[in-house]
């Protein structure tokens, strides 16, 4: 088994955390992983992009550049990474950030309503959480349960009690993506 994603979006979506519970969840599962992160001088509002393999064997480079699965959540990155999905691949898009529906017929295509969802959880910091789940529901490569193992290890202390809230977002993400026809 062999996991390359690619996640990209706007700074303070959540995007380098993402790629880093990921990386987290597979470590917890004995895999090997690479977790390497790109943004701009602006952290919150500029793009930022983070590409993940968990792999059963040994990975050669962390650097990709054609991917198993995106997860794409704004357009700029739609327009940047749409072509590095591989024939057979996953692209997750969220609904809010893309204006241009993405028209590939070789790759399987889902959408989630996240922003949305997150505000009616009242708390937009779940938005992340809420795609992972997505993600999860149609690319089972890493545990839930090693996901819940990697917020522990990924959040501070201080924020240990909005854990399941975060757990109860990643289950809800599970139920609200759907395929594109």
């Amino acid at each position: 088994m062999k996991e390359e994603i690619i996640i990209s979006g706007c700074g303070g979506q959540g995007v380098l955390s993402m790629g880093k519970l990921i990386a987290y969840a597979g470590i917890h599962d004995g895999k090997n992983v690479t977790w390497l992160p790109a943004y701009g001088a602006e952290q919150r509002g500029g793009t930022a992009n983070v590409t993940v393999i968990v792999s059963d064997g040994k990975i050669s480079s962390p650097i990709l550049n054609t991917c198993e699965t995106a997860i794409l959540l704004n357009q700029p990155s739609l327009d940047r990474f749409l072509s590095h999905i591989r024939p057979g691949g996953t692209l997750i898009y969220d609904t809010f950030g893309i204006t241009h529906r993405p028209e590939r017929s070789d790759i399987h295509i889902y959408e989630i309503n996240a922003m949305d969802t997150a505000a009616r959880m009242s708390n937009a910091k779940v938005f992340n959480m809420l795609i992972l789940g997505g993600l999860l529901k149609v690319r089972p490569f890493v545990s839930v349960d090693n996901i819940c193992q990697a917020l522990y290890k990924t959040l501070p202390e201080r924020h240990h009690a909005l854990i399941p809230l975060n757990m109860e977002a990643l289950h809800k993400g599970m139920e609200i993506i759907r395929p594109v026809p």
